[in-house]
């Protein structure tokens, strides 16, 4: 029977079979989803080569439109088969406005016979002596002679060659892993009420903080932000599982009456998605909180159970959380949702619904945990003068620790403040390594934590502590965010540049990942940055468009233009008094040292956030021999040393 033509493609330690639309790495089958993997080798087919998103879209739905949408996801999805997260590079890159390419070394493979250069027919020679290529005049006799002496030799290449593929393509042993990953997935309301989810929700971001209590050095739990993803989706559990990075997945579901509920949970390994654990649980409603400890203890033990060893060492009792009226635990879950969407209307709404929380549950600890990270965001995103905001933001920190020492959201919280607004930088150091002793599977602990790194210049502490958050919490776009902000301020521009678009591939409207036009105009790519600028006008707000102008305008080498975009702040701060951060951007941008150090130092009357960025921060690198300069920033409590590189 005759064979068809089979193209096989190879780079690093994977494989690419062309008609079977199958990926593997060392010999084992990796699931992928058909329409990522005829991107994939579309990508490979043009390795090196920028592919446009229109082409790929041609190539892999040429029947039919699709949104944009659909490619952007199905690059995640094969990003994420790829054993990378959507901010890695290491095989495909986004060339922003134009598309995708890949990177890697690759080989390709026809029928087995691997080729380099252009594509081969597959077939072998017909007879022994066409392998080789006779010397003018040189019978063939000769020809043979000849292989008969290489013989030995070319057995030991082909002996080498078979051992090299073999270590490099077999599946290998692996070493259990140290710290065990579980995510809960949004337990399903089946009362066929909406009003209902608010419990539902409740039961899913209990049960994560109820097992992420219970042995946090051997048991990492997803984040909430991470999981609520799945809610009402459909996604499949492998996808599910790389995705988030997890071995382990709880489903459940959740039903009540009037003064009933029945719970039921499952617990599944992701492997091979076999369901180690399941059962059903009625009870009445007053004992929920008791039984989300006693699920907790269950899945934790069929977790150890499973893995053969006795990793955990379970908490006799994990600590319950501090509300007592699901009403305002609904009310706690609204205010983060909006918290979560980083912009000044989004902290707003936020502190309403945390503040209804509060009303209804005054000992709501959790609550004014909440409310103080809204007034401290407030107050650096909403460019007003930051001292009532910090006011409120530290009196519900204290409040929060009052009713609860141990709560890590409230040192977390306390921590920020101390860190934007008092400098000062060991009492914050303090209060971060608390938040994360208490609750280590706490992702925004490790945020800002890394964020404090990156401010003093400890890039690779830094670096540590973003992958932990990221770990925890692989869906965050503010953690993903942040993360490539850390390679901006140290000076590795590529990266930051790859990290921060692959946010805004997640979501164009992410205004934190929108900094990669300070990326561009480090890298001199002006055109970039402003085209950056002109699409997100409405997005930044008048004031935080002139300022970005007229820094890349005079970066640019524009100074006419600079200025003219200078003047228009000005006549903004005439009519209504501008975020004074945004105005030394600006004059930064044109290296006037003296009108960017007099704003900076109105920066600094005001308590403004934006002081803690001054040793990093590249666009300040021309101030960096002044001693006005030097003097602020050790009036910040930061050294004038150069950051590591």
């Amino acid at each position: 029977m005759a064979h068809g033509f089979n193209r096989l493609y190879e780079f690093g330690p994977w494989q690419v079979d062309q008609q079977k639309l199958q990926l593997w790495r060392h010999g084992s089958a990796v699931p992928l989803p058909p329409k990522a993997a005829e991107i994939l080798l579309v990508l490979l087919a043009r390795s090196g080569e920028t592919v446009s998103k229109e082409q790929l879209m041609r190539s892999v739905w040429p029947d039919s439109y699709v949104e944009e949408s659909n490619l952007t996801q199905n690059i995640f999805l094969l990003r994420k088969a790829l054993g990378e997260t959507a901010q890695d590079s290491s095989y495909i890159i986004t060339i922003p406005g134009k598309g995708y390419r890949f990177v890697a070394e690759v080989r390709q493979v026809n029928n087995g016979v691997a080729t380099s250069g252009a594509m081969t027919t597959g077939k072998l020679p017909a007879h022994p002596e066409q392998l080789a290529v006779a010397a003018p005049g040189r019978p063939a006799a000769g020809r043979l002679r000849w292989l008969w002496l290489l013989a030995p030799g070319l057995v030991l290449i082909a002996l080498a060659a078979a051992m090299v593929w073999r270590r490099q393509h077999l599946p290998r042993p692996q070493a259990a892993p140290e710290r065990v990953m579980l995510a809960v997935l949004p337990f399903e309301n089946l009362t066929g009420d909406a009003a209902q989810e608010y419990f539902s929700d409740g039961m899913t971001e209990e049960m994560i903080a109820q097992l992420g209590n219970l042995d946090p050095q051997h048991l990492g739990v997803i984040a909430r932000t991470s999981v609520m993803h799945y809610k009402n989706g459909k996604t499949p559990l492998d996808q599910i599982g790389r995705e988030l990075g997890v071995q382990y997945v709880l489903e459940g579901s959740v039903r009540r009456d009037a003064d009933k509920v029945r719970i039921t949970a499952q617990l599944i390994q992701m492997k091979d998605q076999s369901h180690l654990w399941a059962r059903r649980y009625d009870r009445e409603l007053r004992s929920t909180l008791a039984l989300q400890s006693e699920i907790a203890q269950e899945i934790a033990g069929e977790i150890q159970h499973a893995l053969g060893a006795n990793k955990f060492a379970l908490a006799a009792e994990p600590p319950p959380r501090s509300f007592t009226s699901y009403e305002a635990y609904d009310l706690y879950l609204k205010g983060r949702y909006f918290w979560n969407k980083r912009t000044g209307d989004g902290f707003e709404q936020a502190i309403h619904y945390f503040q209804q929380a509060i009303a209804k549950d005054p000992n709501y600890a959790q609550a004014y945990a909440g409310l103080a990270d809204s007034y401290i965001l407030l107050a650096a995103y909403g460019g007003a003068p930051p001292a009532e905001p910090l006011q409120k933001a530290r009196a519900a920190a204290t409040q929060a620790l009052h009713l609860d020492e141990g709560l890590a959201e409230a040192h977390t919280s306390l921590a920020l403040i101390t860190e934007n607004y008092d400098w000062d930088w060991p009492a914050a150091e303090k209060e971060y390594r608390r938040a994360i002793e208490l609750n280590p599977n706490y992702a925004t602990a490790y945020q800002w934590y890394a964020e404090y790194l990156t401010w003093l210049g400890r890039f690779d502490e830094a670096s540590r502590a973003s992958e932990r958050a990221r770990e925890l919490d692989p869906l965050s776009l503010i953690i993903a965010a942040d993360n490539g902000m850390i390679f901006y301020y140290s000076r590795q521009y590529d990266r930051a540049e790859t990290k921060l678009n692959a946010v805004l591939e997640m979501d164009p409207n992410f205004t934190r990942a929108h900094k990669v036009r300070e990326v561009y105009v480090e890298k001199g790519q002006f055109a970039e940055a402003l085209a950056d600028i002109e699409k997100c006008r409405t997005l930044f707000g008048m004031p935080v468009y002139w300022s970005s102008l007229a820094y890349t305008l005079g970066r640019s080498g524009h100074a006419a233009e600079a200025r003219h975009a200078l003047d228009e702040l000005e006549r903004l701060n005439r009519r209504q008094p501008v975020n004074p951060a945004a105005m030394a951007w600006a004059y930064a941008g044109v290296s006037d040292k003296d009108h960017t150090l007099l704003w900076l130092n109105k920066a600094y009357a005001q308590r403004s956030n934006a002081m803690t960025a001054l040793k990093v921060d590249p666009g300040y690198d021309f101030l960096r021999g002044d001693p006005r300069f030097q003097d602020l920033m050790n009036r910040v409590g930061l050294d004038n040393s150069r950051p590591d590189k």
